[in-house]
Formats: structure tokens, C-alpha cells, sequence
């Protein structure tokens, strides 16, 4: 299995760090953010990467290049320019030609303790086309619906005590790229709303 991480956003909300690196290469314990990333995934044998690079994407190809000398990690790391002002839909719509099978996807700035092998089994049981992680959340990120297991709406930055905020984890199937039409699509918006309404 493949996982995509999209790492081309241009980090406004903590831009004292990110106006000399992309949020990805912000360091946590001297690595950056997306090393701890993939460290994620490969810990549950997902070894092979499609990095959507964007902003200051030159830095994610340069620590790359320096690590594939110094490192041991079993990574196959391909790293795609997808555009300085590409949506994550259109990120994700850009490497369609690299996955043809069921795949990982999450964003290059946010870290968890979440069970990748229990949200990819649940995505198979469920039979889905998108699975995606929900959370508990502080009141400043966008909203999910739930009927037991499915998502039912998707809304964006609401809040409540009882809300559910995307993750940033999610298991989806080459169907995915149906939903997502070109470098302006927010994959959080139309399509995963779209999806939402379909259950």
C-alpha cells in the first residue's frame, strides 16, 4: 500500500517558522515533521511515499536528497511538484498516475497516535470509497456529522461539544479521483461533501 502526503500548503497560521521552510520541515526532536510522518506509516509497513510538494518545496527535495545518503529507513520516496497554489484536491488529482490500488493519504503537518492498520481494516470492512479519521476537537476546525460509522455531513469550521473534526487521516480507493476535478478542488469541501451525502 502507498501513502500520499500532501506537504504543499503554505503554512500561513504559523508563519513565523514557515517563512523560511514549509510546515513539514518543521522540526520536532532535530527531525522535521514529515520524517516522523513516514516513521508513522512504515511502522505499520507502509514503506512506499508520493510527497506533494508546493511552497518551498526545493526544501523538502533538498533534506531528501541529503537523507537518501545518510539514512537506512526502507523508503520509496517520490516527491511531485503539484503547484504553489494547487488545493489538496488538486494535489491529490496530479498523482492519480501513482496509485492504482487502495492508498493512504494525510496532511504533512500534523502528527497522532493513530492505528493505521485499524482505519485501513475498517476501510476494507466498510466497503468504502473514503475513510476518514474524526476527532474530538478545540472549536476552531471544520465539523463532521456521524450516523455510527459513516459521515453524513461535512461541514467546515463550526463547533460544539459534541462535534467531530477530520483528523487528517484517511483510506480512499482510485474511485476517489472521480471527485476531484482540477488544481482548484478542496478536497475537504465538494468532494468529501459530496461523498457525505451519497451514504
Amino acid at each position: 500500500m502507498k501513502a500520499v502526503i500532501l506537504a504543499g500548503g503554505y503554512g500561513t497560521r504559523i508563519s513565523e517558522e514557515s517563512h523560511l521552510k514549509p510546515k513539514p520541515m518543521i522540526e520536532i526532536g532535530g527531525k522535521p515533521i514529515l520524517w516522523h510522518i513516514l516513521k508513522i506509516y512504515s511502522s505499520y509497513g507502509i514503506n512506499e511515499f508520493a510527497i506533494c510538494c508546493g511552497y518551498k518545496g526545493e526544501k523538502i527535495k533538498e533534506y531528501f536528497a541529503k537523507w537518501e545518503e545518510e539514512e537506512s529507513e526502507p523508503w520509496d520516496i517520490r516527491l511531485f511538484d503539484t503547484g504553489l497554489d494547487t488545493m489538496t484536491g488538486g494535489r491529490l488529482k496530479r498523482i492519480q498516475d501513482y496509485v492504482d490500488d487502495t492508498f493512504c493519504v494525510t496532511y504533512g503537518d500534523g502528527l497522532s497516535d493513530i492505528d493505521i492498520n485499524r482505519l485501513i481494516s475498517f476501510h476494507k470492512e466498510k466497503k468504502s470509497l473514503a475513510t476518514l479519521t474524526a476527532i474530538h476537537p478545540p472549536e476552531r476546525f471544520g465539523v463532521l456529522n456521524l450516523s455510527g460509522d459513516y459521515v453524513m455531513e461535512f461541514h467546515e469550521k463550526h463547533g460544539g461539544q459534541d462535534s467531530w473534526i477530520n483528523g487528517g487521516f484517511f483510506v480512499f480507493e482510485p474511485g476517489i479521483f472521480d471527485y476531484l476535478q482540477d488544481d482548484f478542488t478542496v478536497l475537504e469541501k465538494t468532494p468529501l461533501e459530496t461523498l457525505a451525502k451519497e451514504k
